[in-house]
């Protein structure tokens, strides 16, 4: 097996300065950016630490070194991750459990600014807003009252939505191992097999070629299921002519990919092959519009514009990008009101998904809701767009 891409020492370096000269701009005294398991993103970008259980922060000051972070329990394994030396561990960041730790020292919001700064902040930006947890955001307003806290995600995801070409390289290869696990997925999937044991064999694959987790819970949705915009798999058996949304992700050094497509179990009836045929029509004109210059809501708007011209439009939900990178799903989204144009080394998702309402005329002919997902992801290049996956061309077939 070869050696996973990585991102590089001095390139974390060289995302905290420009983090620190960003907070200057912003005219704040100081920054913290925070992360959880799940939205592990903005953390990992400036450290390389990846929280488990607990969450964790870091925070940039406009003056001096940053600090990292962290709950209680967290000590040892930082320092073997992190790329930000300095290391405070708080009450704040503790698991959900809230437990007292009663023989464990821990530093405060007062001290670790204290310790940065020198003095009070006067205006502390957050990122990581939407996920930020009450103790957090409480005790930074107990232990500062007079200060302004401000959202301020803009600091980073203004830096993570261009990519450099080391993490280029590391989503070529999430991509790589996705479609891996797609493809040997296709070949073992067979009427009688459960959801699970279609992602256990992606999890076998993924990890045993060099990924270092999946990028989001393996999307193995059968029948109708496969409606779903966002699922899990479970324990449903895949039936003779089940329709399979089969979306498979590999994680590499902290970017997630996901590569996919419905899978036709056995013989196809009208109604599905109409919807999926369809969606790849859409897929591969989402394509042909991700262009350096091309206002983001244009592009939004062109492919509404199409899918309601082919007579579609009640099947989609939304549509047809969002970016991609360390999460699977992350800013900026393309949607008609989006406000930026497309830029050279931008990602994205081209994320084509449908689904029947219940009701719907091919809900009725099928016999039961269902729905379908195209994906693959792109980087935004000097004259186009570079795929990261095989680009998808047909209607794809399983064992009956």
């Amino acid at each position: 097996m070869k050696t996973p891409p990585r991102i590089s020492d001095q390139e974390f370096q060289q995302r905290l300065a420009r983090t620190q000269k960003l907070v200057r701009t912003a005219g704040l005294d100081a920054w913290i950016a925070h992360s959880n398991e799940a939205d592990f993103a903005n953390v990992r970008y400036l450290s390389d630490y990846w929280p488990i259980f607990e969450s964790a922060g870091v925070l940039v000051p406009a003056e001096g070194d940053p600090i990292l972070l962290i709950g209680p329990e967290s000590e040892t394994f930082a320092k073997s991750r992190s790329k930000i030396p300095r290391i405070r561990k708080l009450g704040a960041y503790r698991e959900p459990a809230e437990p007292d730790y009663p023989s464990i020292a821990v530093h405060t919001f007062a001290s670790v600014m204290r310790e940065a700064l020198g003095r009070p902040p006067r205006k502390i930006g957050l990122a990581g807003w939407a996920i930020l947890p009450l103790p957090v955001y409480l005790g930074l307003q107990d232990a500062f009252p007079k200060a302004k806290i401000v959202k301020a995600d803009d600091l980073i995801f203004r830096q993570r939505a261009v990519k450099s070409s080391a993490e280029i390289a590391c989503l070529r290869e999430a991509f790589r191992l996705s479609e891996l696990a797609t493809r040997k997925a296709i070949a073992r999937m067979k009427p009688g097999m459960t959801e699970l044991a279609i992602a256990g064999l992606a999890q076998g694959v993924i990890y045993a070629n060099g990924a270092e987790y999946e990028g989001l819970p393996q999307y193995v949705l059968a029948g109708i299921a496969s409606s779903h915009a966002i699922g899990r798999p479970g324990y449903r058996v895949i039936g003779k002519q089940d329709l399979v949304q089969l979306n498979l992700s590999a994680r590499v050094h902290g970017y997630s990919a996901s590569w996919g497509c419905p899978v036709c179990v056995g013989k196809v009836n009208k109604a599905v092959r109409a919807l999926v045929e369809f969606g790849l029509r859409a897929h591969q004109f989402t394509e042909t519009l991700m262009k350096p210059g091309t206002p983001a809501s244009e592009v939004a708007l062109r492919y509404a514009e199409f899918v309601n011209k082919e007579g579609f439009a009640e099947y989609m939900l939304y549509g047809p990008c969002h970016g991609i990178g360390m999460i699977e799903v992350e800013r900026p989204w393309i949607e008609t009101s989006s406000d930026y144009a497309l830029a050279p080394n931008m990602t994205f998702q081209l994320d084509t998904f449908f689904y029947t309402p219940e009701k719907s005329a091919l809900a009725r002919e099928n016999g039961r809701p269902f729905g379908l997902r195209w994906e693959n992801g792109c980087r935004i290049t000097r004259s186009g767009c570079e795929l990261f996956g095989t680009r998808h061309r047909r209607l794809v077939k399983a064992r009956g």
